[in-house]
């Protein structure tokens, strides 16, 4: 579990989720016990039951697992805490690093580090046109800082594109100005798959 001293990751933070997520799984555990009742009296009770039960542990396990996930970032060491393990890795000796763009109705701009064990995908912005939701500048700040501090010509671009970024956050800028929103007009211009990495050339540019 992170402590005071690491910065939170989170684009969208589980206090928001869960709630919703609560919700929608009560609903379900409700189903689930009114569709055991008409199995155990259409099959058996024994049918009945382990449908009820198998529902409701669903309904219960999405909501323990969600409450579980988190991401953060600690002395450039970036975790991601999921239903059952988490994942580590050191961004300044990261071997991989890419910006994942995803285009559809919610476009997805993430940040992709990886060494040879392991690699961990960090959510940078959610766009739907020019308005969405970005990470916030102490987050970026920490990216870009362990990024900077790497050896590698990709993590200095990707540490450029994240402090431009900042920048723009920090004066407000237009979506134009700022180079995540860029990323996805990036791959919407190149007519390639809607998942897509960007090349080294093309991150670069984000900063021009």
């Amino acid at each position: 579990m992170p402590d005071r001293s690491t910065v939170t990751l989170d684009l969208v933070p589980p206090e928001l989720i869960l709630p919703r997520l609560r919700v929608a799984a009560g609903v379900f555990a409700a189903f689930g016990l009114v569709l055991g009742l008409v199995a155990g009296f259409l099959l058996t009770p024994e049918v009945g039951v382990a449908l009820a039960l198998a529902l409701v542990a669903s309904a219960v396990w999405a909501v323990v697992s969600a409450g579980r996930r988190r991401l953060w970032i600690d002395h450039g060491v970036v975790s991601r805490r999921g239903a059952l393990r988490t994942r580590r890795v050191n961004v300044t000796d990261a071997a991989r690093v890419e910006l994942l763009v995803r285009v559809a109705r919610v476009s997805q701009v993430l940040l992709r580090v990886g060494d040879d064990a392991t690699t961990v995908t960090v959510p940078l912005a959610l766009y739907t046109g020019d308005s969405g939701r970005e990470l916030g500048p102490v987050a970026l700040r920490a990216l870009a800082d362990s990024l900077a501090r790497s050896s590698t010509a990709t993590a200095a671009a990707m540490a450029s594109v994240l402090i431009t970024q900042l920048r723009a956050e920090a004066r407000d800028a237009g979506a134009a100005d700022r180079p995540l929103h860029r990323a996805i007009g990036v791959v919407e211009r190149s007519g390639r798959a809607p998942v897509s990495t960007l090349t080294d050339a093309e991150v670069a540019r984000l900063v021009d």
